[in-house]
């Protein structure tokens, strides 16, 4: 299909699917619904620069890592950039020798101060960093700090004097250098709670407000400590739990003195999701809600600020440009020799990579599932696989359920619908099985992922055409898992490996992206 007709046949089908598929999150009518990022955006930090509010989020081993979005109102998002580039932790970030699932990037700290965007993240392989960028797109830079900070919470205050508050249970203030490059002095256990980590910091008035997270306990916890000086001593006060809302969060002021706050839910297979939330205060201390249902995040509100389009993060992609959208990240780092837009423009080009599996493959390409339920599709071109190539499309998470593109050895296409589970947190065990096969002889095979997070089910799907489809296989759970998973929400991928790479390919036309609020179709 040439790019004229890729793009207007993507038009189309993206205008169908909205016709019955609206913005979940942005009501339409001055109301919003949570969570406003109906997916996988965990230890969320927001600002707010003039008119402008920007979010950073954990990606753990994805890469590029530690996106950047932002929004006109808090409610509707669009990813802008990732702060890192690679993961650049050793070889087992590049899949090399083993894997680092559930490592990378976390927790990263969103600051302003004159021109300059500031992102402290302490990556799980090293000391933290302090990234930054004169556009909130970049490029960006970073300093290597000379000690870690866990789970960082960065605060500039008024002299410009940068701090990170860190730590889990035992926290400890960081005061930073004039260029914030390096850590010059620690004062520790400025506050002490049971397990309590995640640090985000503000000052209103006369007081820092530091807000943390307590997993320790059930339902999880977010507490709220203020005091009068950034050192402490700090009284600590129960600020909102779990199912009354979320918890690891902040709060952010509005342009008219409004507060808002935001905080992650843990919701099951989708993962940790964002949850916005007015903010009115008493007796200096913040109260999540409104004064009419305090101590808990609406699920409906009125929108912080009216009359912003309705928006979300990009999704669909018909790869007619000549770099990736912001949407995709590698499951690991890529090996940027086998994979390519330009050896055929209009399509992304996936070389096999070395593996047995599709757990140790490299190069294979995600984008997060998003709910209550979605969908995605791809068009693959089988014309130059090899004897032993593996290619398709599903998901990535604690449960990998996909169809497979098989090459035999005789050239013959098998499509298997596999199901793979990682067993340990090593990921070197995987329980493995082949649901359901089907023979398959065109050239080109449109697949299908259908994503239901109300009742943690998938489905695969095939189909020649790209209007008849068959069911392959039963449904598949999704789920989540901080131990043995992805410590991430289940996400689409796109995959191509070879125990013995040769000199096949696979050629993705494009990626269609359907959602919405009622049940996964197929």
């Amino acid at each position: 299909m040439n790019s004229h007709l890729k793009r207007l046949f993507l038009l189309t089908t993206i205008a169908a699917s909205l016709a019955y598929s609206t913005f979940a999150f942005d009501n339409g009518d001055g109301t919003y619904s949570n969570p406003v990022l109906y997916a996988d955006y965990p230890d969320p930090d927001i600002i707010r620069v003039g008119k402008d509010f920007y979010m950073v989020s954990t990606t753990f081993v994805d890469s590029p890592g530690i996106n950047v979005l932002e929004s006109k109102d808090l409610v509707n998002w669009k990813i802008v950039a990732h702060a890192a580039n690679v993961v650049n932790g050793g070889n087992r970030f590049d899949m090399i020798g083993g894997t680092e699932y559930r490592h990378g990037f976390w927790a990263a700290s969103i600051r302003y101060y004159k021109g300059t965007f500031y992102i402290v993240d302490n990556p799980t392989f090293g000391h933290a960093r302090v990234y930054y960028a004169a556009n909130i797109a970049g490029p960006w830079q970073y300093h290597q700090l000379n000690r870690s900070a866990y789970d960082p919470g960065f605060f500039i205050d008024a002299d410009g004097t940068g701090y990170i508050v860190c730590g889990n249970t035992h926290l400890s203030v960081l005061t930073l250098n004039s260029n914030y490059s390096q850590v010059v002095a620690v004062k520790s256990d400025v506050l002490n709670g049971r397990g309590i980590e995640g640090s985000h910091v503000v000052k209103r008035g006369k007081y820092y407000y530091l807000f943390n997270a307590d997993p320790s306990v059930w339902p999880f916890q977010l507490k709220c400590s203020r005091a009068t000086n950034i050192f402490g001593p700090y009284e600590t006060i129960e600020s909102l739990d779990d199912p009354r809302g979320g918890h690891q969060g902040g709060i952010v002021e509005l342009t008219n003195g409004q507060w808002y706050g935001f905080v992650m839910k843990d919701s099951g297979a989708v993962g940790r999701m964002t949850y916005i939330s007015p903010i009115f205060w008493t007796n200096n201390w913040p109260v999540w809600g409104t004064p009419e249902a305090p101590g808990r995040v609406p699920a409906v509100a009125r929108k912080p600020i009216q009359g912003e389009p309705a928006c979300q993060p990009a999704t669909s992609d018909d790869f007619n440009s000549p770099s990736l959208g912001l949407q995709w990240q590698w499951n690991h780092n890529p090996d940027n020799s086998r994979w390519s837009l330009a050896e055929r423009p209009g399509f992304l080009r996936l070389h096999p990579a070395q593996a047995t599996n599709f757990w140790l493959a490299r190069n294979t390409l995600t984008q997060k599932g998003q709910g209550p339920w979605s969908r995605g599709e791809v068009k693959l071109d089988l014309s130059h696989l090899r004897p032993g190539d593996i290619c398709g499309f599903g998901t990535l998470g604690k449960t990998n359920g996909q169809i497979s593109v098989n090459c035999g050895s005789n050239g013959a296409i098998t499509l298997n619908m596999n199901v793979i589970v990682p067993m340990n947190p090593n990921s070197t065990e995987l329980w493995q099985t082949n649901c359901a096969s089907a023979p398959f002889t065109g050239t080109n095979v449109y697949l299908r992922t259908a994503l239901n997070f109300t009742n943690n089910l998938g489905v695969c799907s095939y189909s020649a055409d790209g209007t008849n489809w068959t069911v392959l296989g039963e449904p598949f759970n999704l789920a989540y898992d901080w131990r043995t998973g992805t410590f991430q929400g289940e996400k689409y991928a796109i995959f191509c490996f070879n125990p013995k790479p040769g000199d096949g390919f696979v050629d993705v036309d494009w990626f269609h992206f359907v959602r919405g609020r009622e049940k996964a179709k197929n």
